[in-house]
């Protein structure tokens, strides 16, 4: 699935500001895509108004939620070494509840309550209003579960504690669910159909964000561009609508335009594009505003066009091309990242060339590249044998990371003697005498503190860079600030 997995982010607690009142403590870790992030914030506003404070403190927890990933087979192996460390805590602690949010809990909920008898609770990603009621059962002694997936649901209504944030940059979901059926791919199975949430509701939170000092948001879904609101339902129900929805429809262009012009000086991000669904009028917008971010995280999982089709990706090689020949025209400023998979099945020594070829004809700014990797109930692990040996499918992703690496030194390259834009976000994770920030096209870039503090836009003149980081010295505030 199109889901970015941030190496450095999984398994990360989250802490929130303590309510006096309440006497419950909690204890959540993430893992999976930026979306399971998004998901536990909305879980700790529900549990926050249900008696619980997080608490870093695994010992001292009341309440233990793994927020769970099926994306790659390491995350889950990640998730069942959590769910025994925790058992191991809750024999010392036998109050101790423990309980699976997310796409293993959809996928794992008979192993995980009856057979293995490793947790408390289950809890789908569609039924996280549920969780009072769950937890009721669990306080009574009981195994809860809730697993149903919605057509409506899309926590619209909740707004999110944010977790462990910079207060510079937040996730905002537009979207849940895919109608999307790669054959990889087991989003569909876990998080069910595709729905778009209430663009008023979007704008509200996005408005609530600036009152509260955040500068850039990123709108979220498994797949943004088909984001269509005509009133509630599932997007393919959308030919049953009247003439009327219709000719109200909100569509990712729409909401993008909406949510630039509602703040003009914020940066406005999205993840993640599929290709069959990335339009026109969706650059054009991106041209129009300044504050929309200039990058663009386009999948193509494969070069060949035989194995795009085994997959079920609805977009052939050259369909690809022509939509990156449109960014470039369009927006010759954009920075375009991948996602590759090496070793599909079947995938012979020419279709990994035509991976290679494609890398060449793009030359992406980055990329996130992994070898196949069979999921439990997808249509490739039910219908096709995961027949490339491993060790070809180690030096295929090697030989692609290789070249990724050689095209993301070009194109960091590129912006040597120039001068970009950056947010702060942080101090540099190598020196604590210096910032670091993203420029509009997501690169990152390090420069000496000053006078200058989280939050600032600057301006940055551009010295030196390594193949992923541009070094500079900021020279003023930008205008945007």
């Amino acid at each position: 699935m199109e889901k970015t997995i941030d190496e450095k982010k999984q398994g990360q607690t989250l802490v929130l500001d303590q309510k006096k009142e309440n006497t419950r403590k909690l204890f959540i870790e993430s893992y999976g895509c930026a979306m399971n992030f998004s998901d536990s914030e909305i879980v700790a506003s529900i549990l926050s108004d249900q008696g619980f404070n997080t608490t870093q403190s695994l010992e001292d927890a009341d309440l233990v939620l793994v927020n769970t990933c099926s994306i790659r087979d390491k995350a889950e192996q990640t998730v069942r070494k959590r769910l025994e460390k925790y058992n191991a805590v809750k024999r010392i602690n036998p109050k101790m509840k423990v309980g699976v949010l997310g796409c293993m809990a959809e996928r794992l909920k008979t192993k995980f309550l009856e057979e293995e008898k490793i947790v408390d609770l289950v809890v789908g990603p569609d039924a996280y209003k549920d969780l009072p009621n769950l937890l009721a059962e669990v306080d009574e002694g009981r195994d809860a579960i809730n697993v149903i997936l919605s057509k409506e649901e899309t926590y619209g209504d909740i707004s999110p504690v944010r977790l462990n944030s910079n207060g510079v940059t937040a996730f905002v979901s537009i979207t849940r669910g895919c109608d999307n059926m790669c054959t990889f791919c087991v989003v569909p199975f876990t998080r069910g159909r595709e729905r778009s949430r209430n663009p008023q509701s979007i704008i509200e939170e996005v408005n609530d964000l600036w009152s509260k000092g955040y500068k850039e948001i990123t709108l979220l879904g498994q797949n943004v561009d088909s984001y269509l609101w005509y009133g509630g339902g599932l997007k393919k129900d959308f030919v049953k609508a009247s003439d009327m929805q219709k000719a109200t429809a909100v569509n990712f262009s729409n909401l993008l335009e909406l949510c630039a012009q509602a703040q003009p000086k914020m940066r406005i991000r999205f993840s993640t594009s599929n290709p069959q669904d990335l339009t026109l009028d969706v650059i054009e917008t991106m041209a129009k505003y300044d504050n929309i971010c200039k990058h663009i995280h386009l999948p193509v999982q494969s070069g060949s066009n035989r194995i795009l089709k085994e997959m079920n990706r609805l977009h052939t090689r050259e369909e690809y091309f022509e939509l990156i020949d449109n960014i470039r025209r369009i927006l010759p400023e954009c920075s375009i990242s991948q996602d590759l998979i090496a070793g599909f099945p079947t995938e012979t020594e020419q279709d990994h060339q035509d991976t290679l070829s494609l890398m060449d004809y793009v030359k992406y700014n980055f990329g996130y590249m992994f070898t196949y990797s069979e999921r439990p109930g997808t249509m490739a692990e039910r219908k096709m044998d995961d027949d490339v040996p491993e060790a070809i499918k180690k030096r295929r992703l090697a030989e692609i990371v290789q070249l990724q690496r050689e095209h993301s030194e070009i194109r960091t390259k590129e912006y040597l003697n120039t001068t970009v834009e950056v947010l702060i976000e942080r101090e540099s994770k190598k020196s604590d005498a210096h910032w670091s920030g993203r420029t509009s096209q997501n690169i990152v870039a390090v420069f000496p503190k000053e006078h200058y503090t989280i939050g600032d836009l600057v301006k940055v003149t551009v010295k030196d860079c390594t193949s992923a980081t541009l070094i500079g010295k900021a020279i003023k505030y930008s205008d945007n600030n």
